[in-house]
């Protein structure tokens, strides 16, 4: 938890929004554990007005268990790069004095700041990763607009959101990323725990996310494999990009692969055979009944024991803030 009550942190953002000064809540560990090397960062306005009527701004930043939370409002007169990388290097410098470890990448889901961001990171010497593998830091949103910027004496309740996932049309796929075959699948989700465990130890290619603890060990968790005589090199391809998603469109017949923060790719398609139609709405039935979780899976065949790669994926939206 923060050091500081909810109370607090909206005192002194009203302070600081009627003096056009930033206030910071203090950087606290959840836990004794070295801080991760995977940051997460959001530097957008929220629904909230300053005494002149401007919005106001705001810098979140946590690691991928959220062991730290710093939080940080800006007038809108200091919106630019200089300003998010003297904040950053403070965080990070504070950050590495009590863990002895500093980050070594940032990830950021809105694509509209990804100048802002990427030139302050590069400032601060870490890697900018564009990403909507950002549940953290959207569930830390979520949270803070019930106990933060709603209770707030500025908050604006017809405020749109000024930034959200901005999807680009699907690419045709490389090549190199391509496999032989494929097929609509289900795992309970302590299989899926498994095939996490062999990506957490390094045996397999594959990136993972949190799972709600509360979720039943024989939940059906849809994904999609893939099948390959290549699958090793396949998984070692598809591990560069940053993995978002994948979802059914019905009118092209095709499963979109989502990656960075708006790019995505015509993964496969499918024909257009009653059957197969009904079996995509099915799996994103599934999907849709596990709060978009997913995964996908590369091995060299079905009967194959191993998979050489397994991404634990999630539908998200863009934030509502």
């Amino acid at each position: 938890m923060l050091t500081r009550t909810a109370e607090e942190a909206i005192r002194n953002a009203a302070t600081a929004t009627a003096s056009h000064r930033t206030t910071t809540t203090t950087t606290t560990n959840k836990s004794s554990g070295v801080s991760s090397q995977s940051w997460q960062i959001d530097f957008c306005s929220r629904p909230l007005k300053d005494d002149r009527g401007k919005k106001v701004w705001e810098l979140l930043i946590t690691d991928e268990d959220r062991t730290f939370e710093h939080a940080e409002f800006f007038p809108n007169n200091r919106i630019n790069s200089v300003e998010l990388s003297k904040a950053l290097q403070k965080v990070v410098s504070k950050r590495t004095e009590e863990t002895g470890e500093g980050p070594r990448r940032v990830k950021f889901f809105r694509s509209q700041m990804m100048t802002i961001i990427t030139r302050a990171c590069k400032e601060c010497e870490l890697e900018p990763l564009p990403s909507r593998r950002c549940q953290t830091m959207l569930n830390w949103l979520e949270e803070r607009m019930e106990t933060v910027y709603k209770k707030h004496p500025g908050y604006d309740p017809n405020s749109a959101p000024l930034m959200t996932f901005d999807a680009q049309a699907p690419k045709p796929l490389p090549d190199a990323l391509r496999g032989e075959s494929w097929a609509f699948v289900a795992l309970p989700l302590v299989g899926v725990k498994e095939e996490m465990e062999s990506v957490a130890r390094g045996k397999a290619f594959g990136d993972l996310l949190n799972i709600d603890p509360d979720l039943p060990d024989d939940t059906l968790i849809p994904g999609v494999v893939v099948y390959t005589a290549r699958a090793a090199a396949l998984s070692g391809w598809t591990k560069g990009l940053e993995l978002s998603a994948i979802t059914v469109d019905l009118e092209s017949s095709s499963i979109v692969l989502e990656t960075g923060v708006n790019e995505s790719w015509n993964y496969a398609f499918f024909r257009r055979t009653k059957e197969l139609r009904e079996e995509a709405r099915e799996w994103e039935g599934v999907k849709r009944q596990t709060k978009g979780l997913h995964f996908l899976a590369i091995q060299t065949d079905a009967d194959s024991e191993t998979t050489d790669g397994f991404w634990v994926l999630q539908d998200v939206k863009g934030a509502q803030f």
